[in-house]
């Protein structure tokens, strides 16, 4: 889930004279997460006669819910998942990648089951990330199955820390460079070429191509699959730009608006 709100919060916009030394994306953006527009399409997730499947991840996976490390495949953040029932409207997740903790998040409803808070810390090559969201019911789970059981969407951010919402972009002629707080980074050429992507072992290189005056389009792929596209347009001003994320893996779109710094 807070993989969705880490990888691409910011992308930018160049000016069409590449040559100039400085571009209106140089420099720091920062999202604004109450200006947020979240998926509408739910996650999927059972817990019931002490299993957990996550039904809507990509790849699916189940696992014991007996709080212990469980083997898990297919998925490049994490190798092993460990779920605990805390209560009976609390459900706590240990995600990790060779025995490192990669995430954690904290599952809470309220008393009504009809909302929750999801409390998250992910652990990335740079400064960890931590967040609240809140998360609203779509569907109920399966009889008998544990509160937390049935298809959830995340309804709006409470709070992210700012290495999940910072990014920093430098324009040098024909190329654009990007660091965060996380750890990630890459510079490419604003060709539409693949350049590397360092950082997040979940994408493995990424383009950038302009779409016009205002607009820059972000592909990031693994291992030469599309997994997300981005295109961003800064307003006139300057100050804000509009994001918005197509995440190709699961079938959602997430927009934002960031602020310059």
């Amino acid at each position: 889930m807070n993989k969705l709100l880490v990888s691409g919060l910011v992308v930018a916009l160049l000016t069409p004279a590449a040559v100039l030394a400085q571009s209106a994306i140089d420099g720091t953006w920062k999202i604004d997460e109450n200006k947020a527009q979240m998926p509408k399409k739910p996650d999927v997730y059972v817990l019931q006669n002490g299993m957990y499947q996550c039904k809507t991840c990509v790849p699916p996976f189940s696992v014991k819910a007996d709080g212990e490390d469980h083997k898990v495949s297919g998925n490049p953040y994490f190798d092993t998942a460990a779920e605990k029932i805390v209560d009976d409207r609390t459900v706590e997740e240990t995600l990790k990648k060779d025995g490192k903790v990669y995430e954690t998040d904290k599952v809470t409803l309220a008393p009504d089951g009809k909302t929750g808070t999801v409390e998250f810390t992910s652990n990335t090559s740079g400064a960890p990330v931590t967040g609240q969201v809140t998360i609203m019911r779509v569907a109920k789970g399966p009889a008998g199955s544990h509160a937390t059981s049935g298809s959830w969407r995340t309804a709006s951010i409470q709070s992210v820390s700012d290495s999940g919402l910072s990014r920093t972009y430098k324009t040098e002629r024909d190329s654009l460079s990007m660091t965060d707080p996380a750890g990630d980074s890459y510079t490419a050429k604003m060709d539409g070429s693949d350049a590397p992507y360092k950082g997040d072992p979940g994408i493995t290189s990424v383009s950038v191509k302009k779409m016009g005056a205002n607009t820059i389009q972000e592909t990031e792929k693994r291992d030469g699959k599309v997994i997300n596209v981005t295109e961003t347009t800064v307003a006139p001003d300057g100050k804000t730009a509009k994001i918005v994320v197509h995440d190709k893996l699961h079938g959602t779109t997430i927009s934002f608006v960031a602020n310059k710094q």
